[in-house]
């Protein structure tokens, strides 16, 4: 899900820039209602969400289980007392909530990666934002989509690693200390090996980008992402 994934969905037919404003103007709604009948409502729209990319919601939330973790984890943090009751559901109620939010945002946002190819996502930011500050914007957006599916490979295959030697055994900061340290070393490895590919590959600031063009299928979009940043005012 972290990737982008070809398909003939209705949202890998969109142009990437109706996606990006609908992805805004989401997070911006999102912010602004952030009682449970706000998020209620907005759950709808990210499951329509899903559903136009054809994004199991399951799937998704599986490859974001690092994310839901620590947000998972900070309600529960936030609601410990010291002292009888021990938890406080006060306390807890308002990381919870905003926890949710941050849940709906990433699942959002996990739709628009998988619909949208690296090469689009960067021509569509360098035509919104112009001059050096796009181009700068747009390749940064574009080595990130990427660079981090690789990344996310090599620690995968490094904890299958230290699972086929019995690794599971110790204990998990050990198994954390590992593949952490493993992983930077991993990082900077590939970091090295893209600066020489940019350099052997003439990296270029404003290279041809794919044409973008809007159409009769984006209205309902770009009237949802209207409708969204409406509401948030309301």
């Amino acid at each position: 899900m972290l990737t982008y994934e070809p398909g003939e969905s209705v949202a890998h037919a969109l142009d990437p820039r109706t996606k990006l404003a609908f992805q805004l103007a989401f997070a911006v709604a999102a912010f602004a209602h952030t009682t449970p009948a706000g998020l209620a409502a907005l759950s709808g729209v990210a499951g329509v969400s899903l559903w136009v990319s054809k994004t199991p919601l399951l799937a998704a939330l599986r490859e974001l289980r690092i994310v839901l973790a620590v947000l998972v984890f900070a309600p529960i943090l936030e609601g410990l007392v010291l002292g009888p009751p021990w938890f406080s559901i006060a306390e807890a109620t308002g990381p919870t909530l905003a926890s949710y939010r941050a849940v709906l945002i990433v699942l959002v946002a996990a739709t628009y990666v998988r619909t949208t190819p690296a090469r689009a996502s960067r021509a569509a930011i360098q035509r919104v934002i112009p001059g050096k500050a796009g181009q700068f914007l747009g390749m940064g957006v574009s080595l990130v989509f990427r660079f981090l599916p690789v990344l996310l490979a090599d620690i995968h295959r490094m904890r299958m690693a230290i699972q086929a030697r019995l690794g599971d055994q110790r204990s998990i900061p050990e198994r954390a200390s590992i593949i952490a340290l493993s992983g930077l070393a991993r990082a900077f490895s590939r970091a090295d090996t893209l600066s020489l590919a940019l350099r052997a590959r003439c990296f270029a600031w404003n290279p041809t980008l794919p044409r973008l063009r809007f159409a009769r299928r984006d209205v309902p979009g770009l009237v949802a992402a209207a409708g969204l940043v409406a509401v948030a005012f309301v």
